[in-house]
């Protein structure tokens, strides 16, 4: 599919911004931050087209555009140590945005940005004038051979120090996950317990709610049979006093009194 004309204008542009980070530019350069600010409101623009290139391209632009502007965020930072780390996590694109370019202008700028960091820790750590030197390197490059072998130095250093923090961040992410599975099953079992609490506690409450359905009804039966057993207790004391009366009007009859 033929490329529009606002992705004609993104790869124009996305290469003007490229070789501007290629270049060194001056503290006070705003012209990358606006074209960075530019891409990226021309990326959201494509990306809503019907027409939009394919999601692969589509991906490649984005990388682009979010390593320039990772770049442009390094640059602000004030320490030479958190530059280069900054700039080791930048991920440059992968693929050349002009067919003229034999390999990615933005892995390019990447190498040149981590060269630049490196030098500017050496002489911090040297305590020489950064800019001095720069300059004298990009003046002087054969007269400086035999700074090559500290340079070298400097930069097997600085990935030393680099892995190491990469290290930790791998340990430090792999005790969090650790930490979140076991509060997992934690919460798992947790739950599972209480589960068998409620069912439990509902059993209970069910066996409790017949337990007293049963004692209910031995209770009516109990008070039923006892109402019956007075009953039939206060007919016989009746008829035993019955009995009596007579037995004595018949005693008194047979045997009269005598005088």
């Amino acid at each position: 599919m033929a490329a529009t004309r606002l992705e004609l204008n993104l790869m124009r542009l996305l290469s003007r911004c490229e070789a501007l980070a290629a270049e060194r530019r001056d503290p006070e350069e705003w012209r990358l931050e606006k074209y960075v600010a530019a891409l990226e409101e021309m990326l959201r623009e494509l990306k809503k087209q019907p027409s939009k290139p394919a999601p692969e391209l589509l991906n490649e632009y984005s990388r682009k555009v979010d390593f320039l502007k990772g770049l442009l965020e390094a640059e602000k930072l004030s320490s030479s140590t958190e530059k280069a780390l900054a700039n080791q996590f930048l991920a440059p694109g992968r693929t050349p945005t002009t067919t003229k370019e034999r390999t990615p202008a933005t892995k390019t700028v990447h190498l040149q940005t981590k060269a630049r960091c490196t030098g500017k820790m050496r002489s911090e750590l040297l305590g020489t004038d950064p800019l001095a030197i720069d300059d004298s390197e990009e003046l002087n490059i054969r007269k400086r051979r035999g700074l090559a072998s500290d340079e070298k130095q400097s930069a097997v250093e600085l990935d030393a120090v680099l892995q190491h923090h990469q290290d930790m961040q791998e340990k430090l992410a792999e005790e969090m996950l650790s930490l979140a599975r076991s509060l997992k099953n934690n919460t798992l079992a947790a739950q599972n317990v209480i589960k068998q609490d409620n069912q439990t506690l509902s059993h209970s409450l069910r066996m409790a709610d017949q337990n007293f359905e049963k004692l209910k009804d031995e209770s009516d039966r109990l008070e039923q049979h006892a109402k019956k057993s007075v009953n039939w207790l206060l007919w016989i004391m009746l008829i035993v006093v019955c009995f009596i009366f007579i037995s004595m009007i018949l005693f008194i009859r047979i045997f009269p009194k005598l005088k």
